[in-house]
Parts: structure tokens; C-alpha cells; sequence
């Protein structure tokens, strides 16, 4: 098991190599879309807690928390989430040394219920968006969790993130 990020060390950065969990929105591409995070108390866990709201207009239509890695994820076969939502879909996106452009990634949802509970999402079913070129997990580089692609209110809170 590799610790990825843990909410209770620290102030938001990961634990693999330090570096910040930062909020990215669609405003990077001119759209509208609005968040903030930040390290708090939910339902009896520390968390960062993102929560914004994802707006459509001038081609947006997504909030995330992203985080650089250097990583290789070959030795494990699961990401695993310890998040509490608002019983919205969020998706998770890797991005990896082969990918280019921002666009790209390796995409998986998952559902982020109203309590407390643990996501496991499989790494081989990482699938690419917007490249030909498959899931290299020795590569991985960056994660993200994001709230995309429809309007709505997002609140997502992520406990831990490992490598299973």
C-alpha cells in the first residue's frame, strides 16, 4: 500500500513527495465555474473538502482538485478513495508521461455518497479519453478528482488516497 494523500498529516499536500493539492477550474479555459478547498472536519474526519459549482457557459463545465505525482503505480492494482460526497458522480482522471495535451487523460467515475465511504478503483479500468495510447501505471504523474461535465453543486470530501 503507497499513502498518496492523508488529510489528518498536514495542510492539503500529498504525502507522496509534498506537492500542494491545488483547485483548478474550467476559468483556466474561460469558463465559469467557481470552487475553493480547504482542510476541515466532516462528519467526524478531517477532509479536504472541495465545493463549487460547475456552470456550462462560455465552454466550461468543471471544478477539480489536482495534484502533481511521479509515481510508479505498477506494483498495485487499485486507487483508493475515502471520500464523503452529496451523492453525485465525480470522476477521477490520471494523467501519465504520454499524455500532452490538457485535455487528456485516463478517466474513471465513481459515486461519492453522503457518508463516509471507500471507492476502490481498479487501475486497469482507467480508460483513455481523447488519446490512442493506454494506461502506463509506471508513469502516472498527476491525479485529479473532478466534479465535469454537467451543471451542478459539487462537494466532495477526500480523507485519504493510496495505492492498493
Amino acid at each position: 500500500m503507497m499513502l498518496i494523500f492523508d488529510a489528518t498529516q498536514g495542510d492539503g499536500r500529498t504525502t507522496a513527495g509534498g506537492a500542494p493539492i491545488r483547485v483548478i477550474t474550467d476559468g483556466v479555459m474561460g469558463g465559469v465555474s467557481s470552487a475553493e478547498a480547504e482542510v476541515e472536519d466532516v462528519d467526524g474526519r478531517r477532509a479536504l473538502r472541495l465545493r463549487g459549482r460547475v456552470r456550462l457557459e462560455n465552454n466550461g463545465g468543471f471544478v477539480q482538485l489536482a495534484t502533481d505525482l511521479s509515481v510508479d503505480a505498477s506494483p498495485f492494482s487499485h486507487l483508493r478513495l475515502v471520500v464523503r460526497g452529496n451523492d453525485e458522480t465525480y470522476g477521477c482522471h490520471l494523467r501519465t508521461t504520454d499524455v500532452q495535451r490538457p485535455w487528456q487523460s485516463y478517466r474513471q467515475s465513481f459515486d461519492a455518497p453522503a457518508t463516509w465511504t471507500t471507492v476502490d478503483l481498479p487501475l486497469q479500468h482507467f480508460t483513455p479519453h481523447r488519446l490512442t495510447t493506454p494506461f502506463d501505471p509506471r508513469r502516472l504523474r498527476r491525479l485529479g478528482l473532478i466534479a465535469i461535465g454537467r451543471p451542478f453543486e459539487a462537494d466532495l470530501a477526500v480523507h485519504t488516497i493510496h495505492l492498493v
